[in-house]
Order: structure tokens, then C-alpha cells, then sequence
């Protein structure tokens, strides 16, 4: 299949791009350093031209939320409607788990997600959403948005991470299926307080971790479970403290 990856010089883009060609696809990699602009359009057309399925893991680089509604809408808008030009059958995009709920908790940034959300449910194209849980690799952004006066006031929720190559091998194995017209849940084998993953995180770092009731998660007001999938998740298998040894 030619599948075309938008924001695929990411984190996650990256991994998902090499992991597309691993599996025999023929693969382009759409961001701006590769002159495609999913904002504006720039060079949509061409990336889309022939494609079979186009993913979506590009990222806002605004938390607040005006700033990621103006990119999700004009981004999401820009790729539905090039893509049904271009007849491309599947449209995939990477979201949050918990998106809904953390947007009820008005987490700027999860309302811009929602709305990404209900633009491609209402579009009429055939698609898959697929809701991933916190990436290790983010577990020090969250540790520093929470910090105030040098001690990190973690929300008391728990937290079920993944590692960014899993995200990316289940990113990977839904744009080789059909479209699900729903979302798909993924997440990691474990399940943590979030205060005690951070404190494993910050442990060479010096600073307080305390587990605080009326902490946010990235703005958003959250519930004890609003961060963890429902039980029909799919889960890998890469364990927090294995990935901390393969990263030093």
C-alpha cells in the first residue's frame, strides 16, 4: 500500500514511517521539513496523490487552547478534504486516551483534540482513531508543566504509559487493516501512580515529587481513572524500567 504519514519526521512519525517500509509499504514521510503543510496545504496534494491511507500523528506545538484548536481544525479540515480528492480510502489519526474526559475537565489542549475528533466522525470518510495513553518519552514534560517553587504537584491519578515504538507499531498495524470507523485503544503494560512515575523519572533529578488532589494534568481537571483505557485496550509489552535502562 502508499501510505502517507503527516508528521512524519516526528516522534512518533518517524518510527511509524520506518516501520511502514520495514513491512513492505511504500511510505511518504509529509511534515515541513519535507515541504508538506497540513495547515496551510502546502504540498498536500502532491504527498496524498496515489495514497491508499493517510495517517495523522502531527502535534500542535500550543498547549493552550485557542492556539491547538486554530492547527487541529485547519490541519484536520485541510487533510479530510485533500484526501477525498485524492479518493484516499483510509484516514487514521493518533489521539489521547481519555480525550472526552479530559476535555470535560477543560484541558485546553484535549478540547482541541475533541473537535479534531468529532470533525473526522462527522466527515463521512472511512477512518480510525487511534487513542494511545502517555508516551514514556513525555513523562518529564509532564513532571515539569506540574512544577512549581522546584517540587512537581502531581495529580493523584494513575497512569498506564507506553513507549513511543509501541505507539508506533499500533499505529502501524491498523493502517494495514481496514477502517474500524471508531477508535482503538492502546496502552502500556502497567499501571502506576502518576506522583511514583515521576518520582522514578526525576530520581537523578533533585526535585520534590507530591501527589496533589487538586493537581491538573496538563491544564485539564482529572478524575482517579480519566487516564486509563477501558478494558478492551490493546496492550504492549515494553515495561517503564526496561525502556529507562535501553534509553541510557
Amino acid at each position: 500500500m502508499r501510505i502517507t504519514v503527516v508528521g512524519g519526521t516526528g516522534l512518533i512519525g518517524a518510527r511509524l514511517v520506518r516501520r511502514l517500509g520495514a513491512d513492505g509499504h511504500e511510505v511518504v514521510a509529509a511534515s515541513r521539513a519535507t515541504g508538506v503543510n497540513s495547515y496551510t496545504g502546502e504540498g498536500l496534494a502532491e504527498a496524498l496523490e496515489g495514497a491508499d491511507v493517510v495517517v495523522d500523528v502531527s502535534n500542535s506545538s500550543y498547549l493552550d487552547e485557542r492556539g491547538a484548536q486554530d492547527f487541529f481544525y485547519g490541519s484536520t479540515l485541510n487533510l479530510l478534504t485533500y484526501g477525498a480528492v485524492a479518493a484516499v480510502g483510509h484516514h487514521i489519526a493518533l489521539s489521547v486516551v481519555g480525550t472526552d474526559r479530559l476535555a470535560a475537565g477543560q484541558g485546553g489542549y484535549f478540547i482541541a483534540k475533541a473537535q479534531q475528533q468529532r470533525l473526522i466522525l462527522e466527515s463521512g470518510r472511512r477512518f480510525t482513531i487511534v487513542h494511545a495513553t502517555q508516551f514514556f518519552e513525555f513523562v518529564r514534560n509532564i513532571a515539569d508543566q506540574a512544577t512549581r517553587s522546584g517540587v512537581a504537584h502531581a495529580a493523584d491519578v494513575l497512569i498506564q504509559p507506553m513507549a513511543a515504538d509501541d505507539v508506533a507499531a499500533a499505529v502501524a498495524a491498523v493502517a494495514g487493516d481496514a477502517p474500524v470507523n471508531g477508535i482503538v485503544e492502546n496502552a502500556g503494560p502497567e499501571v502506576f501512580e502518576l506522583g511514583e512515575l515521576l518520582r522514578r523519572d526525576l530520581r537523578h533529578d533533585g526535585r520534590q515529587v507530591v501527589a496533589d488532589p487538586l493537581g491538573t494534568y496538563f491544564g485539564a481537571a482529572v478524575g482517579r481513572r480519566d487516564l486509563l483505557p477501558g478494558s478492551g485496550a490493546r496492550l504492549a509489552t515494553t515495561r517503564f524500567a526496561d525502556w529507562q535502562e535501553a534509553a541510557r
